[in-house]
């Protein structure tokens, strides 16, 4: 009855102070009635077994559920740490078996799944995985048993293996992901492939291995696929992990790997709120080192020590008289709270996040975990803390003066060069010397590290917030998979240096893009990477290569990418109007819908052939259909196809023309839309299509005709006054224009535009709530304010019928319809938009000096005129709102 009780009170918990819990019980009616009953169904029961159910969406489900299970488990005490690590670990396993099967399958069907192994490190590894974590797989093959196509190298089928792979774990849709996977830890990432031959691997631990390699495989597990592979494999290595003699290189090493993990991430390292629960002293991380040095010392000569897992490492230290077994103890114990707690923290929003919040934030942790506040769970967490940095400190007591002058001096120089916090600055370049990310381990990342510093620190010191600019850099750093290149080039074109200053100093989402494709600065070194980018031909033009369909997608995203970063880079460097911006990113992505489009359509019609007298037309609305985007701009588009809906295509594998234009629609979208070795493009809307999620995904243009004249809601056909034709013949665009145009201006059901309209912006307003006080978008009397208003008097009237917005307003104005104020109103709400969709995505007010930026970027003396116009301008929209919404006498 107790843990009924328990089971019961805990979903009342994770409702309440968990978002991330909540929204699972909400889409996961069946189990959360289980759960709210006090029943705690086991996890064997959560398997999908619905055999035609494609594997990546039941893998996805199956997480979802999972997740759940194991929350409510943790958080009514049923389940111990070592039992939620376990399930978690185990799913990871499953799915990532799941995923190389799945790939394998698709690629060569029949085929065993042999010659493609999984082996995980890290927390997989030892079956202690977080709640909310990635995985650390590396990806090995047999060229010898690997299936692979006719004429293709066992080599190339790895790679396409392994990034299907990812893809399937880690892409995400309205179910959520699998797992986030990290392929950094294998050999020299920055210059191998994503998968390697086993005797390649082989040959690298055995001779060209750095030292907090060993460490990593201390936990290492072959888990997927090929596992009697992936053993062969970890047998091979295992006197490179476990040395017999310990001469004073490997205690120089031990030392090192010490080092960097206690001078790892100045923030975070005081107890407190926002504390690092994984690197803060005292932290996981320092329980999991005190543990692994011990084992790296020992180990070679006693198996007995070879245990994967933490708290049983400890336990078999202990035992053997090499740790004192109340220290072990009060370690392992340690450890336990510490990643409950850390789990607690992961389960608010689902983050791989180790740091305690701040404020209110901290007070919903400690009530997940049935605490009162913020205070009682410090206090619970406090000792452990506490006697944890005093054992790791211990482990090399003399170490710490050693490096005083070096970075004393350092310092010194970090002050002169304008970073105020220059002792923080100073701790994180140290960092970086010593090897604290992957990227920057190999003699030759260091070597450039060096080289490129000077240039590097004088470019931060001088940018308008050195301090900000540098924590971007590490972030990026952190994420990185190889730097070597990146510091090459900026010392070639010190020139660079500058501009990834602004970067660093303003755009957090342009140095997120940094970090994931960092040859995307390549592109700034032609001057005219700064201007203005081309038309849409030109575009489509040089988007076109490829020498077959996967090197299309790959060559779009990169173009994409490019384009894109060099499009918000000319606004942080301030040689750019936002609004020219804003249709530059328009026309980047009509063009990528066009070459994508094309290209999708003829590998299609290679199996199904084409069908007769028919073609694909794509509709783009909204920001898209008014060619104006922000950076992180969604695409709204709907799928039409001419001709007769009872017509067959004409391959070899024939379809009929509904399911031959859906099946088209569907590839197309996953081609604009699914991630590939060169990143991901844009995220595809198509719910403004007739019926919405209801309706099929295309439809015939005589549907869609019907549809619009006789069906379609006034937001409907709001949403059509955006609608424009952006890939399709003449011939379609035109008969598409025509079918628009005469439902905008008439042929449609009698309907009371202004009262539903006024209703549907009521409606988003309560569903849709404005992100911050800067939101231009969302906030009363912003952009969608001024969009409502336009499209209600477009419809009263059937003026001004433009998709561009801004000469729709034109028109209105030239026609006595709109308030001339409102084309000013729509530029300083676009440009703000624009704007700060780079440099505060969360639409807050940045920093002092980028707030100088936003104001130069809106034509504008300085912050408080900014937000004065702001101010101004959503009364000038609300007001004419408020006269379109007025009833006709």
């Amino acid at each position: 009855m107790l843990s009924h009780q328990q089971v019961v009170a805990a979903v009342e918990r994770a409702r309440a102070f968990s978002p991330f819990l909540a929204l699972l019980l909400d889409r996961e009616p069946e189990l959360a009635r289980t759960l709210s009953s006090g029943e705690l169904p086991a996890v064997s029961t959560l398997a999908i077994l619905d055999a035609t159910m494609p594997p990546a969406r039941r893998l996805r489900l199956e997480r979802r559920r999972l997740a759940l299970r194991v929350a409510i488990g943790d958080l009514a005490g049923c389940d111990d740490l070592t039992t939620v690590t376990y399930s978690l670990s185990d799913f990871a396993d499953h799915a990532l078996d799941t995923a190389i099967r799945t790939a394998i399958e698709e690629r060569t069907p029949g085929a065993a799944p042999l010659g493609f192994t999984a082996i995980a490190l890290g927390k997989q590894g030892s079956h202690e995985l977080n709640y909310s974590s990635d995985i650390d797989p590396i990806l090995l093959f047999d060229p010898a048993t690997l299936p692979h196509r006719p004429r293709e190298a066992p080599e190339e089928a790895a790679v396409r293996i392994a990034k299907r792979v990812v893809e399937i774990l880690q892409a995400r849709d309205g179910d959520g992901y699998v797992l986030r996977v990290d392929l950094r830890l294998r050999p020299s990432p920055e210059i191998t492939p994503i998968a390697l031959s086993v005797d390649a691997a082989i040959s690298y631990y055995e001779s060209l291995a750095l030292p907090w390699e060993r460490a990593a495989f201390i936990r290492a597990r072959a888990v997927a696929g090929d596992v009697a592979l992936g053993e062969r494999f970890l047998g091979a290595i295992q006197p490179f992990v476990w040395r017999r003699a310990l001469d004073f290189g490997a205690i120089g090493e031990i030392r090192g790997i010490s080092r960097r993990i206690r001078d790892h991430y100045a923030q975070g390292q005081a107890f407190g709120p926002g504390y690092d629960l994984k690197r803060g002293r005292g932290g996981i991380r320092e329980v999991e080192f005190f543990t692994q040095i011990h084992q790296l010392i020992h180990g070679g000569r006693d198996p007995a020590l070879r245990v994967a897992d933490t708290r049983g490492a400890l336990a078999a230290l202990a035992a053997a008289g090499w740790v004192d077994p109340a220290e072990a103890k009060a370690l392992s114990e340690a450890y336990t709270l510490l990643r409950t707690i850390e789990h607690r923290v992961q389960m608010i929003e689902d983050r791989q996040t180790h740091e305690l919040p701040t404020g209110a934030a901290l007070d919903h942790v400690a009530q997940l975990h049935g605490l009162a506040d913020a205070g009682a769970l410090l206090d619970l967490l406090r000792p452990p803390v506490v006697a944890t940095a005093r054992s790791y400190d211990a482990l090399d007591p003399d170490e710490g003066d050693a490096l005083s002058f070096e970075r004393d001096r350092l310092d010194t120089q970090l002050a002169q060069a304008g970073f105020v916090e220059s002792k923080l600055a100073a701790q994180r370049i140290e960092q970086w010397r010593g090897g604290s990310y992957p990227a920057l381990r190999s003699p030759a990342a260091r070597a450039a590290l060096e080289a490129v510093l000077p240039g590097v620190i004088a470019a931060l010191g001088g940018s308008p917030d050195p301090q900000g600019a540098i924590a971007r850099l590490d972030r990026m750093l952190a994420r990185l998979s190889s730097a070597v290149n990146f510091f090459r080039l900026l010392e070639a074109r010190p020139a660079l240096a500058r501009l990834l200053g602004l970067i660093l100093s303003h755009a957090e989402t342009l140095a997120e893009d940094l970090a994931r494709r960092p040859e995307l600065i390549d592109g700034l070194i032609d001057s005219t990477a700064l201007d203005p980018v081309g038309d849409i031909a030109t575009l489509a033009q040089e988007m076109t290569g490829g020498a077959d369909y996967q090197l299309q997608l790959d060559h779009v995203r990169r173009i994409v990418g490019e384009k894109r970063f060099a499009l918000g880079t000319q606004i942080i460097a301030g040689v750019a109007d936002p609004l020219v911006v804003s249709a530059g990113y328009a026309r980047v992505a009509e063009a990528a819908i066009r070459v994508l489009a094309a290209a999708t359509t003829a590998e299609f019609a290679a199996s199904h052939g084409r069908v007769p007298e028919s073609e694909l037309v794509i509709l783009a609305l909204g920001r898209m259909g008014g060619g104006a985007l922000t950076h992180a701009s969604d695409l709204d588009l709907i799928y039409l196809f001419t001709g007769d809906y009872l017509a067959e295509s004409d391959g070899a594998k024939p379809l009929g023309a509904v399911l031959y234009y859906n099946r088209l629609a569907q590839r197309v979208s996953a081609a604009l839309s699914v991630p590939t070795a060169s990143g991901p493009l844009y995220e595809i809307d198509t719910r403004l299509r007739p019926s919405g999620t209801q309706g099929p995904l295309s439809v015939s243009l005589d549907g869609f005709a019907r549809y619009q004249r006789e069906s379609a809601w006034t937001w409907e056909h709001m949403a059509l006054a955006r609608a424009r034709c952006v890939f399709g013949s003449a011939e379609a665009d035109a008969a598409v224009t025509a079918i628009i145009g005469a439902v905008l201006r008439g042929d449609r059901p009698l309907r009371d535009v202004v009262a539903e309209g006024t209703k549907m912006r009521a409606d988003m307003a309560a569903h849709k709530p404005a992100l911050g006080p800067l939101d231009a978008k969302l906030l009363p009397g912003g952009l969608v304010d001024l969009e409502f208003a336009v499209h209600m008097v477009q419809l009263q009237s059937g003026q001004g019928l433009d998709p561009n917005l801004r000469r729709a307003i034109e028109s209105l104005v030239a026609a006595g319809l709109a308030p001339a104020a409102m084309l000013a109103a729509h530029d300083l709400l676009t440009r703000l938009l624009v704007t700060l969709r780079l440099v505060a995505p969360d639409a807050r007010a940045p920093g002092p000096a980028t707030q100088a930026l936003v104001a130069q970027a809106l034509g504008m003396a300085d912050w408080p005129a900014v937000v004065a116009s702001l101010d101004a301008t959503r009364q000038e929209v609300s007001a004419w709102l408020s006269h379109v919404e007025e009833p006709t006498p």
